[in-house]
C-alpha cells in the first residue's frame, strides 16, 4: 500500500535496513449510527480499500523513531518511558505505545514511516494510524492480539491519552469489518452481525468529498456534545426517579425510549435536541438494517440521508462547508444517501452511490462547491472507494 515515494524516502532514512515489513488500516465510514456509540448505541459500518500505511524496521534497542509523509518532524521516545501528550500528530502512537504498556512488556521499538492514502479528517484516521501502529509495536514485540483487545487498546489511546471521548465505532469498524458486508454493532456489549450483501442489491460503492477544512476533535465541540447527551441521560433518570448512579457512567441507552418521549420537555432545549437525535438514529439503524439485509439500496440511502439533516439540525455539528456538501449531495443523481463522515466538524462527506454516475457526480459536486467556496481550489477532492476487510493483527 505504501507508495515509490515513501518507499524511496524510507531507504533513504535508514540506508542499513535489511528486515523491512509493512503493515496497513484501513479507514472507516459510517453510513447510520452518528453519534451513537459513546452512548452505547447501534452502530452501521464499512472498512474502505484506502488507508494508514506503516513502513518500519523492528529495532532491539526499544526506540521509536516516527515520521509522516503527511506531517513534519521526525519524534523520537523510549517504548519503556513514553512521555506525556505532546500535542502533535505522534501522540496517537504515544497512546498505542501507552496502553500496550498497562499489560505487556516492551523491549523492541520501531523505526517507522506513515503514509495515509487519503486527506486527514473524517474517515477515521486517528484510530487507523493507532492501529496500523499497534500491528508494528506488536510484530516486533512477538505479542498476539485478539480483535475485542485491538479495539480496546485503541480506544484507551483515543479516550485516556488523547483526551477525545470517542466511542468505539471506529476502532470496531477497521477490525471487524469484511468486504461487500454491512457491520452492524451494539457497542454496548460488543456484539456483532456482519450482513451480507444481497443478490438483489443495485451496484454502488462509495463517494468521498473531502472539504479542504481540517480541524482537530479535542478543540471542537465533540467532547461537549457528548456531555451534553450525558446530561440528558442522568437528568431524564432523575426525572423518573430511575437509579442514575455516577455520572461518568451515564448513557441514554440506559434511558427507555418511552421514558425520553415521557420528560424530554422538561430537558434543556440543546440537551433534548441532542438526545433526539440519539433516540431517532436508533430507529435509523435497525431500518437501514433492515433494509440492506433486503438489498433496498433506495430505503437504505434515505435513512443515509435523515442521518445527516438530524445531525446537522438536532446534534447541530457541521461546519458551513460541510452542510454545503451535503445539501449539493441531496440534489445531485446519481446519490442513494449522504453525510458527514465524522463528528462533522472537519474533514469530508461520505456517499453511497450508483457507479454509472461517478464522472456526473464528481464534476457536479466539485463545481458547485467550489462556486460557494472558491478558496478551497485545490484543497477539495473527490475519491471512490470499495468496501474491504478490516485490519488484522
Amino acid at each position: 500500500m505504501m507508495t515509490q515515494k515513501a518507499e524511496a524516502r524510507f531507504a533513504q532514512m535508514y540506508p542499513g535496513a535489511k528486515n523491512v515489513a509493512t503493515s496497513f488500516c484501513p479507514y472507516r465510514i459510517c453510513p447510520l449510527g452518528a453519534h451513537s456509540d459513546h452512548q452505547y448505541g447501534f452502530v452501521t459500518g464499512f472498512a474502505i480499500d484506502k488507508g494508514i500505511s506503516i513502513l518500519y524496521e523492528a529495532t532491539d534497542n526499544g526506540v521509536v523513531e516516527l515520521s509522516s509523509m503527511n506531517f513534519e518532524g521526525k519524534v523520537q521516545f523510549h517504548v519503556g518511558a513514553v512521555p506525556e501528550k505532546q500535542g502533535d500528530w505522534a501522540d496517537y502512537l504515544r497512546g498505542a505505545v501507552a496502553a500496550l504498556n498497562q499489560k505487556y512488556e516492551l523491549k523492541c521499538g520501531v523505526y517507522a514511516l506513515i503514509e495515509g492514502s487519503l486527506p486527514i479528517g473524517g474517515l477515521s484516521s486517528s484510530a487507523a494510524v493507532i492501529i496500523a501502529f499497534l500491528a508494528a509495536i506488536c510484530r516486533a514485540n512477538e505479542i498476539r492480539l485478539k480483535k475485542q483487545e485491538i479495539i480496546d487498546t485503541a480506544l484507551w489511546a483515543e479516550n485516556q491519552y488523547v483526551g477525545v471521548n470517542v466511542g468505539k465505532l471506529d476502532q470496531s469498524c477497521e477490525v471487524y469489518s469484511k468486504k461487500d458486508h454491512l457491520l452492524y454493532l451494539d457497542t454496548r456489549d460488543d456484539s456483532y452481525e456482519l450482513i451480507p450483501q444481497s443478490p438483489a442489491m443495485k451496484p454502488y460503492e462509495f463517494a468521498v468529498f473531502f472539504s479542504g477544512v481540517e480541524r482537530t476533535l479535542v478543540g471542537s465541540a465533540f467532547n461537549m456534545r457528548v456531555d451534553e447527551l450525558k446530561a440528558a441521560s442522568y437528568a431524564l433518570k432523575g426525572f423518573a426517579g430511575m437509579e442514575y448512579g455516577k455520572f461518568a457512567d451515564s448513557r441514554l441507552r440506559d434511558v427507555p425510549r418511552e421514558v425520553y418521549e415521557r420528560y424530554k420537555d422538561k430537558l434543556p432545549e440543546n440537551w433534548r435536541r441532542r438526545a433526539e437525535h440519539f433516540y431517532t438514529e436508533f430507529e435509523r439503524v435497525h431500518r437501514g438494517a433492515r433494509a440492506w439485509r433486503e438489498g433496498d439500496l433506495d430505503t437504505f440511502g434515505k435513512c443515509v440521508f435523515e442521518s445527516g439533516y438530524s445531525s446537522i439540525y438536532n446534534y447541530e455539528t457541521g461546519s458551513r462547508e460541510l452542510k454545503a456538501l451535503y445539501d449539493i449531495m441531496l440534489k445531485t443523481d446519481g446519490i442513494y444517501g449522504g453525510r458527514f463522515s465524522g463528528a462533522g466538524f472537519k474533514g469530508c462527506c461520505m456517499a453511497i452511490i450508483d457507479p454509472a454516475y461517478e464522472e456526473e457526480i464528481a464534476e457536479k459536486v466539485t463545481r458547485l462547491y467550489l462556486e460557494q467556496f472558491p478558496e478551497l481550489a485545490g484543497k477539495f477532492s473527490v475519491h471512490f472507494c470499495q468496501s474491504a476487510d478490516g485490519c488484522r493483527i
